[in-house]
């Protein structure tokens, strides 16, 4: 193992006789596995200011800590989400629709039936792909993988292998992994619902509420899950803060439970479209002045799924209801808070089910497939526009 004293030294003498006239770049690959990968950092830099260096690492709570010890001022530290539907399409080169570059979502309220018909028809060409997507996730390496069971295999050793059983243990001294092992599957169980700290305790028997909160906070650190928090709306008082939790990727889900049932189960596939709704919305805002998160409340306590909640500006709510049909009633919260929301969506099953919803107060709703919906998430970023404004 080389000190940090023989590493400058090579450094030096590397820069001063290789490469004195040209450009630098150093690229590291899973970093937090290298001894004291933080202080190297924080010599190439102090050395050699002008070089560009690139640190990838999964333990990205490792990553975290080195950035505000030895980091601080002088790297950034990116969190990188997994592939939206959009870029795992263009992965795997699938003929892609023709539509514009500046098509949003929230851009169908604005046309007629006809022309939001001739959208439809071109994003039908990834249509096919979507449960896919959900089985494999965001990975690069598992999209194109040939064999997808071993792809859901690899994934699972991954998380629980890895993530749960070495790398969150030795970073935070947890001492018994076999806990944060069983709290994942819980939240991964309940994943898009609101979840009560007492609850999971109680029903883990014998884990405490104090080592729930802090598991949960760590596998947050992690990137293994979302916290979505709720929302005031329209001067609604929230009672008691409980945050609704989502895996950080629905494959990450299905991989983990070993269900082979989950892409056939009604309501089961209503948890896995809504994790991936959640992720794509939470992944785009996230370095956004923007908080993402969901509205329970109003007579009869019903819930908004997920709201966009910009500051000193109207909301965008969105409804997931992944089943046939897709019904709302009047009643719902999302009918009833619409009037005051720059745009509210719901989130269909079925290709034929879109176009424009009617409410009572006159704000209409998109109705919009959930493969065309992240589809053309994904691709307003891509082209540099805001997926939901």
């Amino acid at each position: 193992m080389l000190k940090l004293s023989e590493f400058s030294d090579i450094l030096e003498c590397y820069h001063e006789n290789i490469c004195a006239d040209q450009n630098v770049y150093y690229f590291f690959d899973e970093i937090q596995y290298a001894q004291d990968w933080d202080k190297w950092l924080k010599t190439i830099y102090d050395m050699q200011p002008d070089t560009k260096v690139v640190a990838t690492g999964s333990a990205s709570p490792a990553l975290v800590k080195g950035n505000q010890e030895s980091g601080a001022g002088r790297w950034s530290v990116i969190q990188v989400p997994t592939m939206s539907f959009y870029e795992y399409c263009e992965l795997l080169k699938l003929d892609q629709p023709k539509i514009p570059k500046n098509l949003k979502a929230t851009s169908l309220l604005h046309m007629t039936q006809q022309e939001r018909t001739q959208v439809m028809l071109q994003l039908s060409k990834v249509q096919n792909h979507f449960n896919r997507y959900l089985q494999v996730g965001g990975f690069p390496e598992l999209a194109l993988a040939d064999n997808d069971i071993l792809a859901q295999q690899i994934m699972r050793e991954d998380v629980v292998d890895k993530v749960l059983k070495r790398d969150l243990p030795s970073l935070y001294n947890i001492r018994n992994a076999t806990e944060l092992e069983r709290i994942f599957l819980y939240l991964c169980n309940v994943s898009s619902e609101i979840v009560s700290i007492e609850a999971i305790a109680k029903e883990l028997g014998g884990v405490s509420r104090p080592t729930v909160e802090n598991y949960i906070q760590y596998l947050e650190s992690a990137n293994l899950i979302y916290l979505s928090w709720p929302v005031d709306m329209a001067g609604k008082r929230i009672l008691k803060a409980r945050p609704k939790i989502y895996i950080a990727d629905a494959a990450i889900r299905n991989a983990v439970l070993m269900d082979e049932s989950l892409l056939s189960d009604p309501v089961e596939m209503g948890k896995v479209v809504e994790t991936a709704v959640y992720k794509h919305v939470a992944a785009f805002y996230y370095q956004q002045a923007t908080s993402v998160g969901y509205f329970r409340g109003g007579k009869k306590n019903k819930e908004i799924d997920i709201v966009v909640d910009y500051p000193n500006t109207q909301n965008i709510l969105i409804e997931v209801k992944y089943r046939e049909g897709a019904p709302i009633s009047d009643d719902d919260a999302i009918a009833q808070l619409c009037e005051d929301a720059s745009a509210a969506i719901i989130i269909t099953k079925n290709a034929s089910d879109y176009g424009v919803h009617n409410t009572k107060c006159g704000k209409d709703m998109l109705r919009i497939p959930a493969f065309a919906f992240l589809y053309l998430l994904g691709h307003a970023e891509k082209n540099g526009y805001r997926g939901l404004e």
